[in-house]
């Protein structure tokens, strides 16, 4: 570790510690949060007495029962949405660095542009990645379905492609969106699924859209610190092209709608519209609401750059608790709903 220099910058990091702050642990929550909630719900409480297989509608496929998958599914998910968050981050920084994007961006350390790391030793940490997770969701298509085999390519392509090649959708303001799909929508079915080789349980794909939603709030609050610096190196993100004002109400809607949605989810269970043994229990996110409300307020307000850095590791904390709940929620709910699921064989 080298020494300050004497005007105040802080040391480097060290040989290892430098390529786990080039991951950007920060942004891991929106790896861990779809994998935990997807496996709570394949895995609820008090699931009826099953046969070990079923045929499920629409596809009338016999398969395994809901929860009867192993362990080392929710593992190996687990692996693979870690691997694909880090890849994406390193190869986020090589494809950066090498624009000239990040030479004056604040935030997490980047590798490549600040020569703590030579660009090719950044891409191969990306590919090793990806390739870690190309092995292992190989091995799950191999266990369960061969169909998670195209999600997985998509995956790996849209990690490679949000800086990356000629035209990445990242400077085009439409990460936002992939983040959603891939992080939210992808991440959180697709863990279920290989758990339970089903689709058609609303109530997972409920909360896909909420774990999306807080996913994308995370993107968006690194896009809202950097407009500045994006702007000045042609980087269209959604917060440069909307502006800081707008950027900040479109942080405070991905964090408010899973509350809401909560609430709304909520109320039906409690007034009997939805049949549900423990209804209560579907409000039990609304506890995290007021760690919404500090990152939210900065948001709205008129601080810039590096007076937004608390931002990210507060909506970080938010995911991480929201989606804790959120999985107690559906894993006290969903036996009655993989029941009926598993009943029509």
């Amino acid at each position: 570790m080298t020494a300050a220099d004497p005007q105040g910058a802080p040391p480097d990091p060290g040989p290892v510690r430098k390529w786990w702050l080039g991951a950007r642990p920060r942004t891991l929550p929106a790896a861990l949060v779809p994998v935990v909630v997807g496996t709570a719900a394949a895995h609820p409480r008090n699931l009826p007495d099953l046969p070990a297989t079923a045929t499920f509608a629409p596809t009338s496929i016999t398969v395994h029962v809901p929860g009867v998958n192993p362990w080392w599914c929710a593992l190996g998910a687990l692996v693979v949405a870690l691997a694909i968050q880090i890849g994406t981050n390193y190869a986020n920084d090589y494809s950066d660095g090498i624009r000239g994007t990040d030479d004056a961006r604040v935030g997490p350390v980047r590798l490549t542009a600040t020569g703590l790391a030579p660009p090719a030793a950044v891409k191969r940490a990306a590919l090793l990645a990806f390739g870690v997770a190309a092995v292992v969701g190989l091995w799950l298509a191999w266990a369960t379905s061969w169909w998670i085999l195209l999600v997985g390519a998509a995956c790996l392509l849209a990690g490679w492609f949000y800086t990356g090649g000629p035209r990445p959708y990242g400077y085009a303001g439409l990460g936002e969106v992939f983040v959603f799909v891939f992080f939210g929508l992808v991440a959180t079915v697709g863990t279920f699924y290989v758990q339970t080789l089903c689709l058609n349980a609303w109530q997972v794909w409920a909360a896909a859209v909420m774990v999306g939603l807080l996913a994308t709030a995370l993107l968006l609050a690194n896009n809202l610190r950097d407009i500045a610096t994006d702007r000045e190196t042609g980087k269209r993100t959604l917060a440069v092209r909307v502006g800081r004002r707008a950027g900040g109400w479109c942080y405070v809607a991905c964090v408010g709608l899973p509350f809401v949605g909560t609430a709304v989810w909520g109320l039906l269970a409690v007034t009997g519209v939805l049949h549900t043994h423990w209804p209560v229990a579907v409000l039990l996110p609304l506890l995290a609401a007021p760690l919404a409300v500090p990152p939210s307020r900065l948001a709205l307000g008129d601080t810039e750059g590096r007076a937004l850095l608390p931002v990210l590791a507060a909506t970080g904390r938010l995911q991480l608790a929201f989606g804790a709940l959120l999985a107690v929620t559906l894993w006290a709910t969903m036996s009655e709903t993989l029941g009926l699921l598993a009943g029509g064989s």
